[in-house]
C-alpha cells in the first residue's frame, strides 16, 4: 500500500533465522558463501532481509548447520504470493474506517448511488465485462452502502458539478441519482458539497480522491483514474493528498447550496 517498496516479512524472518543458526553452528558467513557460490555481499542481503534467501543459499547452510531440513524447508514460503488487486485491499480498509471522505470529478461516489447507476457504469465497460461479473460487482457495491448506516462513521462527500450533467444510463436513471442526492440533503454525517464548474482546481480534474481514518488514527489516500488506482499509507504522500482534498473541497458550496444546485438540474432534466 505503501509508495516506497517493502521487501515481504518472509525475506526477514528467513534472513533472520539463517543467520541464528550460521552463528549457532559456528560457521562464518565467508564460508557460507563459498558453499553456495554466493560473494559476501549477496548472503549479508539475505540475512537482512534485503534480498529473497536462494535455495542454493538455503542448501549450504542447512547442510553446514546440520539444520536437518529445517532451513530448506522455508523456500516455498518465500515465493510472491497472488497480490489482492488494491480495490481489494481499499474495500477492507473502508469497512473499519471511522471516517470516509469522497472527491469524485466526473460521476457520482459510489456509496451514493442507485442501482441503475452503478449497473451502468459497471456494465459499459471498455473493454467490455462479462455480464455476471457485472452484477456480482453491482451487489459488491450496494452491500458496501450498508455502511451508511452507521451513525458512529463520518462520511464527507465532495462532487464536482460536471458528474451531475454526464447523462449515464439516461434521463430517467439520472432523474433517480439526483434525487438519491436529495434524500441526504438533511443528513448531519453524510454531508453532500458540489464544486461549481467554475471554481474547480486543476488537481480537482486528475481522478477520484478517497481518504479514510481508522480508529487508530492511521491514514489511508485511495486514488482511481482510467482503471487504475493506487492505496497510499506513506504518511507524507497521504499528508499531500489530505491536504490536496481539503483545498478540492474548500471550492465546494455549503451543503444547502449544494442541494439547490443539485434540485436546479433535477428539474432541467
Amino acid at each position: 500500500m505503501s509508495t516506497a517498496k517493502e521487501n515481504p516479512m518472509s525475506w526477514k524472518y528467513c534472513g533472520d533465522q539463517l543467520k541464528r543458526w550460521r552463528a549457532q553452528a559456528g560457521v562464518t558467513r565467508e564460508q557460507l558463501s563459498q558453499a553456495a557460490c554466493y560473494d559476501i555481499e549477496s548472503v549479508r542481503s539475505m540475512e537482512a532481509g534485503r534480498r529473497r534467501p536462494s535455495l542454493k543459499v538455503l542448501q549450504a547452510a542447512d547442510e553446514l548447520c546440520d539444520a536437518k531440513g529445517m532451513l530448506v524447508a522455508a523456500h516455498p514460503y518465500l515465493v510472491p504470493e497472488p497480490a489482492p488487486t488494491r480495490s481489494d485491499v481499499f474495500f477492507d480498509i473502508e469497512k473499519e474506517a471511522v471516517a470516509c471522505y469522497f472527491y469524485e470529478a466526473l460521476h457520482i461516489p459510489g456509496l451514493l448511488q442507485t442501482e441503475d447507476y452503478a449497473r451502468t457504469i459497471l456494465s459499459r465497460h471498455m473493454p467490455p465485462v462479462d455480464s455476471a461479473i457485472a452484477e456480482k460487482h453491482v451487489a459488491i457495491r450496494l452491500k458496501r452502502q450498508e455502511r451508511l448506516k452507521e451513525p458512529e462513521v463520518l462520511f464527507s462527500f465532495t462532487i464536482y458539478e460536471a458528474a451531475l450533467h454526464t447523462s449515464i444510463g439516461g434521463r430517467e436513471v439520472m432523474k433517480e441519482q439526483l434525487q438519491r442526492l436529495l434524500e441526504f440533503e438533511n443528513s448531519f454525517s453524510l454531508p453532500i458539497q458540489i464544486v461549481p464548474t467554475g471554481q474547480v482546481l486543476p488537481s480537482g480534474l486528475a481522478g477520484s480522491l478517497t481518504i479514510l481514518e481508522t480508529i487508530d488514527n492511521e491514514q489511508y489516500a485511495y486514488v482511481e483514474t482510467h482503471g487504475t488506482n493506487a492505496l497510499h499509507s506513506e504518511p507524507r504522500l497521504v499528508g499531500k493528498l489530505s491536504r490536496r482534498h481539503a483545498m478540492i473541497r474548500a471550492q465546494a458550496l455549503n451543503v444547502r447550496d449544494s442541494a439547490q444546485l443539485i434540485r436546479k438540474t433535477l428539474q432541467h432534466l
